[in-house]
């Protein structure tokens, strides 16, 4: 028996299956099994009332009166819990649709309980009853979050997921109220540094997954948001650095020669932009709290490192390479400073706002 462990099933417009996967639960073990009706029609409404019925003592359902979305109906379950399962161990959230057995989720459970983590159900893309639509949209998404986010998920979409108690009120928290917030779960479990661990679980497809609401080019772009952000505030620092570069050297006398104008007003436009940059990044787009000074620090030696590395990229691919002509010297830089940004996102990331 899994006491003050409940099972959590959002469900709209259900039909026989949720009935199956609740009866599933109760007969693994599963004694609270908490039904969320987000919204459904009154057609389909009546079977939570017949589950309800057929396993008084297990089941509890929480009703939408209007659909609000899965991850509304997991927050509304995340605060019932709370609230009315003080001595919760946590919970799983399962599918109602039969893609998820009792005995996956009974695995999640235990190894929540021995990890105290977040636990991700995660299936095995590689078999061949894999719709080509979910594997598609795994393989992006999956190399996605590793390379923006950090975090390895195998399985970006599974539903089946373990909960600790003590995670219950911050995914309350967690953005989304419709099918993202799944995503975004994973999302916040990554920059926030969660505690979290993979367990495998059987790989079910029903219909082919026809009434699967994940959709790679959404859903990746959502993740994408944050290289976007890195790049607009790149193209906005050397907008800065431009202006500032013009204010300054209007302020420089002309007394001065032109080569030392040029070179103070060069310098502290870089300054200028730098900061900017700086703190756009650290403010917008990895959202860092932690030590300013010692980010400030980190950040300074990218900056320096990273120009270092420019200049010297550049100057050997030119010799390497032949190049004569500017523009041709133009292209190889502007490659070079590409690849820098990319690798300049990770480091930053990694290293400059790591929380």
């Amino acid at each position: 028996m899994y006491d003050n462990v409940q099972v959590i099933i959002p469900s709209l417009n259900p039909d026989e299956k949720l009935l199956n996967t609740a009866k599933g639960m109760i007969e693994e073990g599963f004694s609270d099994v908490i039904l969320v009706d987000d919204g459904s029609d009154e057609a389909h409404r009546g079977e939570f009332a017949r589950i309800k019925e057929q396993f008084p003592e297990n089941i509890t359902v929480l009703v939408h009166e209007v659909n609000k979305g899965k991850g509304r109906a997991m927050k509304t379950a995340f605060e019932y819990v709370l609230k009315e399962r003080p001595d919760t161990l946590g919970v799983v959230t399962v599918d109602g649709d039969g893609q998820h057995t009792p005995k996956d989720a009974a695995k999640c459970i235990d190894a929540m309980t021995e990890k105290k983590a977040f636990i991700i159900g995660c299936r095995d893309f590689s078999l061949p009853q894999v719709p080509l639509r979910s594997r598609l949209g795994n393989v992006i998404t999956r190399n996605v979050f590793r390379y923006v986010c950090g975090i390895k998920v195998s399985d970006t979409q599974t539903g089946l997921r373990a909960v600790p108690a003590s995670l219950l009120e911050y995914m309350t928290r967690v953005d989304g109220d419709r099918y993202e917030y799944e995503t975004n779960q994973l999302l916040k479990v990554g920059s926030d540094n969660i505690s979290y661990s993979e367990v495998p679980i059987e790989t079910v497809y029903i219909d082919e997954n026809q009434t699967s609401h994940f959709h790679p080019l959404r859903d990746s772009a959502r993740i994408y948001g944050v290289i976007f952000k890195f790049a607009a505030s790149s193209v906005l620092s050397c907008i800065i650095d431009l202006v500032s570069f013009r204010v300054v050297l209007a302020f420089i006398p002309k007394v001065i020669a032109e080569t030392t104008r040029g070179t103070i007003a060069g310098v502290a436009a870089r300054i200028i932009s730098a900061a900017c940059n700086f703190l756009i990044n650290k403010k917008a787009v990895f959202g860092h709290s932690g030590d300013a000074a010692k980010s400030a620090l980190r950040y300074a030696i990218l900056a320096v490192c990273q120009l270092g590395a420019s200049i010297g990229l550049v100057a050997l691919l030119t010799m390497l390479l032949g190049a004569e002509s500017d523009w041709f010297k133009t292209l190889i830089k502007a490659v070079v400073d590409t690849c820098l940004f990319f690798v300049s996102f990770k480091i930053q990331r990694n290293w400059v706002f790591k929380k």
